[in-house]
This record gives structure tokens, sequence and C-alpha cells, in this order.
């Protein structure tokens, strides 16, 4: 009996004698290893895909936002860009002379001699009791001043109204209106009304320049809207000349920011534009990132998915225009890849 049950013990043990603990910690490994890499590839996959549904996101919202401004401004800001057009007109049309200032000319004192014009004017309307009697011998000359891209007139009711005039490549493009006020000659003036496109900073600069500086925030307005209208127009001709090898682009409402995509046989580059100074028409942060595609790198497979820095096109983005950058950067691509590909593959 008692050899029996022995026995029975001894087969027992031997039935359910375990694993070395070193061979079930491989045995876990194993069977734990093709999961962790396929789960790694599907993190991968999802986080491309997300990338990929945002990036489309923040077109879809950027494009929505522009068609939504538009269509916002489109009535109010042309009336009342038609209404300041037409008293520009007026007042350039009734001025006894028209002066060409240089950059010296153009200083403090002669703003202060126009604020005081202004503001006689005004008076000796209102000491006639009519305001809208016809100009006789004791009222003053009406004088026009053309001050580089800027023409600055006198208007009626003490205000002192500055046309910009735009351009881009030599050719004219939109005029925009400032018109400036103040209660009296020692009064800081105040921006009564423009047409200043909404998302440049002209409120900023007021409260900035000019209740200390009023021509510095004149010039500063102007200079605002030189380079909004250069950046834009940069981009618009890129994608007249080289829309078709574009593949995304997209850009901020003042195009201080500007990303685009550029699909070549070899790689596809990613272009990221930055201008942190709303007056400038080069960018301050430039990155241009190559991305290799199935022809470059094919004897490292594992640096396929990390992109190169294209150092050539980024000095070419920051001392250049946008479109002479860009046919530089199309021009000098395949040898700069070729550069690429003879340091990373070894010999």
């Amino acid at each position: 009996m008692d050899s029996d049950l022995e026995e029975s013990l001894k087969k027992r043990q031997r039935n359910n004698v375990p694993f070395p603990p070193d061979s079930s910690r491989k045995l876990e490994q194993l069977s734990m290893h093709p999961y962790q890499l396929m789960g790694e590839v599907n993190f991968m996959q999802e986080e491309d895909i997300r990338l990929e549904t945002t990036r489309a996101r923040l077109a879809s919202v950027l494009k929505r936002h522009a068609e939504l401004t538009d269509r916002l401004s489109r009535d109010s800001d042309k009336m009342i860009f038609e209404r300041l057009q037409k008293e520009f007109d007026a007042a350039r049309a009734s001025q006894t002379e028209e002066l060409y200032l240089d950059g010296e000319q153009w200083n403090d004192g002669l703003l202060a001699t126009i604020r005081e014009r202004v503001h006689m004017e005004a008076d000796k309307k209102a000491m006639s009791g009519d305001s809208n009697m016809m100009p006789g011998p004791h009222f003053q000359e009406k004088i026009t001043y053309k001050v580089g891209n800027k023409v600055i007139c006198c208007l009626e009711e003490a205000r002192i109204g500055i046309q910009y005039e735009t351009s881009f490549a030599g050719e004219p493009c939109e005029l925009y209106h400032c018109v400036l006020e103040s209660k009296s000659f020692l009064e800081k003036m105040t921006v009564l009304e423009h047409t200043v496109p909404f998302f440049l900073p002209i409120r900023e600069a007021e409260n900035d320049l000019l209740s200390s500086n009023a021509m510095r925030f004149i010039d500063h307005i102007g200079e605002l809207l030189q380079a909004y209208v250069d950046r834009r127009e940069q981009v618009r001709l890129i994608k007249e000349l080289y829309g078709n090898q574009i593949g995304e682009l997209c850009h901020s409402l003042p195009y201080h920011m500007i990303e685009f995509v550029l699909d070549d046989v070899e790689c596809k580059l990613t272009v990221s534009l930055r201008y942190t100074d709303l007056v400038s028409v080069l960018p301050t942060r430039v990155r241009v990132l190559a991305w290799p595609m199935n022809q470059l790198d094919k004897g490292n497979s594992e640096s396929r998915s990390i992109p190169s820095r294209l150092s050539y096109a980024e000095d070419a983005l920051r001392t250049m225009s946008l479109p002479e950058a860009y046919a530089e950067i199309v021009l000098n691509l395949p040898q700069a890849l070729e550069q690429k590909i003879q340091h990373r593959v070894p010999n």
C-alpha cells in the first residue's frame, strides 16, 4: 500500500515537472515578439493616418475660413472702400498742388503742418456756419502729398487720409486706405476707419505708435500692406507656374506661415516657411525635408523613413523670392539627392 502510494506520487511529480526558469522566459519572449512587432507597425500606421487626417482637416478649415472671410467682408468692406475712394478722388481733384516728397522731406514737421492745416480748415467752416460753402479766397490751398507708395490728403472735418498703393514686380495691385482724426491739434490722433485687411495688426500699431510717433505709424502700415501683398503674390506665382508639381499648399491669412509639398521622382519635399516679422518678404525660419522614396537609399531600408534636411534649399528660400528659390531647388535637386545617397550608402 505504501509502495503504491509512493509510486503514484513519483509518477505525478514526473508528469508535472516545471520548465526551467530560463526556458519559460524564452518561451514567453518568443510568443510575445511577433505581437509586439505587429503592434509597433500598427501604431506607426495609425500615427501616419492621424497625421494625414489632421493635415486634411487643417487644409479644409483654412479653405473654409478664407471663403467665409471673403463672404463676410465682401459687401461691407467694398462699401467702405468705394466711399473712401470717392472721397480721395474728390480731394485729389480739388487740390491746388501735388507735392512729391523724398525721404528727408517726409518728417514730423510736415505731418504737424498737415494736421494744422486740416484743423484750421475745419475751424473756418465751423465759424462760417456752413460746412458746405464753396471755397473762397480766404481758404487755404489744398495740397496732396505723395511719399513713396503713400498719398496723403487733407479731408473734410479735420481728417487726414492716407491712401496706400501696393505693387508686385512693378505692377500695381490693390489700394488701401486709412483715415486719421483728432478732436484738436493738441490731441492725439486715432484711426477713424480703414480698409486694411482685418488680419493685419493695425490696432496694435495704433496703440504702440500713433500717439507717440504718428509718422512712424503711417509708414509702418504701408510696410505691412506691401509685405503682405508681396508674400501673397509670391505664393500665387508659384501656384501659377508650378501648380502641377506642388502636391499640397496651405498658408495663413497674412501669408506669414506657408507650407507646401513637392513630389519628385526620387523623394517628397516638405517646405515650411515662417515670417516672424510681418513686414518681411523673406522668411525668417525655413525648413526643407526630403523624404526618401523607392529609389533613394536602396541599401539601407531602415533609413527610408528618416528625412534629410536640404541646406541648399533652405539657403535659397532665405535669400531669394519664393518663385526664384523654387526654381533653384528643382534645378539642383538631383545633385543634392545624389550626394545624400553617396554619404549614406557605404562603398
